[in-house]
This record gives structure tokens, sequence and C-alpha cells, in this order.
């Protein structure tokens, strides 16, 4: 049997079927039922959210043979046909290689002709960004009045590269990104219906990773999944893997950081970078450890934990919590955050991540002077 990816293997069919997304699926399944259809949807968010997805979705809706609805069939002929790919009347673009106002022109020549298959014809045009000026001038014209029988569905990873005379005229949708919660559930059930073993330390592994994307996070298990021959992962490949921190390593790189231990620090990212840890991971690794610290400091302050109860680990980040004040770990994470912003622009990565660590290194330098 071929092998299917499982990106297109668990692509949702349905609505229901889509995760993280509860409260516009609600409008868009209200849309559908109640039969207020607009000409024209704009979906924007990050990539591997469900934008074409949920454009897909929506061609099924608006051309089963059983009529507009929320609940397409998927056995009738054009849900079928949509579903492999080959509706004549459902015209899917990409506008990263369609940037030319000659390409877009032929295309909208097309507009002029009715459905051949279906109740509408509908162009889903992807990464509508990458669109030239004149391409979105022509675009214009046809989407202030187009046939009833049109719908378009634009999809953008860059809402703020389109124009608002497009935006204006579409009904706007953002997708936000899908929660690390959200992403891991999905993944358990999906694993468990396939029959892999794998624990919830490694999914969470995964779902951070994912950057609030369901295709990063699936793509990686994928990735996962092909480093063995068993069907189970365990946590030293995933990281390896991934090219990230685990828990004990972020821990000692921030304890040494806190300690203002710059050889240690040093030493540690020289390992890191022999082990194959990005070093975009290690800063963003570093800014989640120590948001979650300033959550632990605010509220120790509010409550009290028996420290006994506490894992080793949680034991080490509520001692740690006692030794530095909440003023500080921001300071930390705002060197941190704006330091990953420019990381791309150093001469290579480690330098780049080793400036960052020298800007806390002199805060607490300067710091301590202060004090004495």
């Amino acid at each position: 049997m071929e092998y299917q990816i499982l990106s297109n293997k668990w692509r949702p069919q349905n609505f229901d079927q889509i995760i993280g997304h509860k409260y516009i699926i609600r409008i868009l399944k209200n849309s559908l039922d109640l039969k207020r259809i607009h000409q024209s949807w704009l979906f924007s968010g990050i990539h591997g959210i469900g934008k074409t997805t949920i454009a897909r979705i929506l061609a099924k809706s608006l051309n089963c043979e059983n009529g507009i609805t929320s609940k397409p069939c998927r056995v009738c002929k054009n849900c079928i046909s949509i579903e492999k790919g080959n509706f004549l009347d459902f015209i899917e673009l990409d506008a990263a290689s369609k940037t030319k106002v000659e390409d877009i022109k032929i295309i909208l020549d097309s507009t002029k002709y009715p459905p051949i298959q279906g109740r509408f014809k509908i162009y889903l045009i992807d990464e509508i960004h990458m669109l030239s000026k004149n391409s979105f001038n022509a675009l214009l014209k046809i989407l202030e009045e187009p046939p009833k029988y049109i719908k378009f569905i634009l999809a953008t990873t860059h809402l703020k590269k389109i124009p608002n005379t497009i935006i204006s005229r579409c009904l706007h949708i953002h997708l936000p990104t899908i929660t690390n919660k959200n992403i891991s559930n999905y993944l358990r059930d999906k694993l468990k219906k396939e029959n892999i073993q794998i624990n919830q330390e490694i999914l969470n592994i995964i779902s951070n990773s994912a950057q609030g994307s369901i295709r990063n996070a699936i793509n990686s298990l994928e990735l996962a999944l092909c480093s063995t021959t068993k069907n189970k992962i365990n946590i030293k490949k995933i990281t390896k893997l991934l090219g990230i921190f685990n828990k004990k390593n972020i821990l000692l790189l921030a304890v040494n950081i806190i300690n203002n231990n710059i050889d240690n620090t040093l030493k540690i990212i020289d390992d890191a970078e022999q082990k194959g840890i990005q070093h975009n991971n290690i800063i963003l690794s570093l800014i989640t450890f120590f948001h979650n610290l300033s959550i632990v400091k605010i509220t120790t302050l509010k409550k009290k934990y028996s420290i006994d109860n506490l894992s080793k680990y949680d034991k080490i980040i509520y001692v740690l919590s006692k030794r530095i004040l909440f003023k500080d770990i921001q300071i930390y994470c705002k060197i941190l955050i704006q330091g990953e912003k420019y990381l791309r622009y150093a001469p290579n990565p480690k330098i780049g991540i080793e400036i960052i660590l020298f800007q806390i290194y002199q805060y607490i330098q300067d710091k301590t002077r202060l004090i004495k």
C-alpha cells in the first residue's frame, strides 16, 4: 500500500474535525446554514493552521449536491471530486508562482464563464500577498462586482502586504495560532488510532516546538516516526531530531545565567552546537523558561507552597524564584526577545547568541557594582 504522509492522511474533511478555531468555524457554519454567503473570504494567519483546509471544506459546503450546507455529505460526485482535487469549478492558485498581471488576467477572464459541474465556481488564491501591484489592481475589479456564481477565497501569511482596498472587499477572518494543549490532544488522539506509543512529555516537546502550527507539529512527529523501526519514540531522539534543548539543559543554562557564570554559560552553548541544537531554539527555550519562572515568582508571593510535594525540577524552579527579583526576570526576557529578532543579522548564529548572553551578563555586572 502506498504511503500517505500524515498531514494529508489526517487532513480534516469537515468543519467538526478542525481544531483550535471553534469560534471561527461557528461563524462559517452559521453563514452557510442561514444562506448568508459572502462573495469573497480572506483567511490570514501563520502557515499550517488550516487556512487552505477550511477553504476546501467551504468549497464542498457550497457545491455539495445536497445543497448549500455546513455539513457536506462527502459521498456525492462534487464532494468526492473536490477531495480528490479534480473538481473543475474549484480552481486553486499559488500566487507565489502567478505574480504577473498577465497570469491573473488569464485567470480572471475565465470568470466570464459559469460553473460546469457545481453551483459556484470557486477560486482559492493562496499566498495572495505575493501578487504584484498591477495584479492586485486587476483582481480588485472582479472583487468589486463578481458574477453571482463566482466565489473567491484568499489566503495569506502576511496580511500587512495586502492592500486595504482588497481587504475591505472581503470577509476577513484571522486564524489565531493553535494552543499547545490543542495540538498535544490532537496528536495523542491520532496516535492512539494509529496504535503508536508516545508519552505526554514527548507530545509536549513536539507541541511547544510547533509554535502554534499544527502542520509543524505533524511534520515533527513524522520525522520522529521515521527515526525508529518500532512504533515507539523516546525523548532523547525527539530532542536531537528537533534540535532543541531538553528541560535539564535549559535549566542548567538558566542557572548559570542567573549566577552570572559566563564561563559555564559559554561552555553550554559550545556543547549545544556540537549536539546540533538550533540556536534560535535555545533563545526561545530560555524565553519560555524565564516566563515560567515569572509565573512561579508571582504565584508564590500570594500562595504558600509545600516544597516537599514538588518534583525535583519544580523544587529547583521554586528555589530560583526566591533568589531573583521579578524585575530582573523581565529584563532578561526583554534582552532575549529583542536579541532573537536580530539573531539572523549576526555573522553566524553562535556569535549572535553569545552577544545576547553578554548583554545579560553586563546587566548583572552593572547591577552588582551599583549595590556595592
